[in-house]
């Protein structure tokens, strides 16, 4: 685990996770997905992309 604190519950990381998963198919990516639920969780790309 890194240093800095977990803003998300695994709650929510475990929904933005299945969000992407579910959503692929939608956008161009799996990055364009995980920028789009991003956006909406309210974290950057590359936190959800870790």
């Amino acid at each position: 685990m890194n240093k800095t604190t977990n803003k998300f519950s695994p709650v929510v990381r475990s929904r933005a996770v299945r969000l992407v998963l579910d959503h692929e198919h939608e956008h161009r990516s799996r990055w364009a997905a995980i920028s789009s639920v991003a956006g909406k969780i309210g974290c950057t790309a590359q936190t959800l992309n870790e």
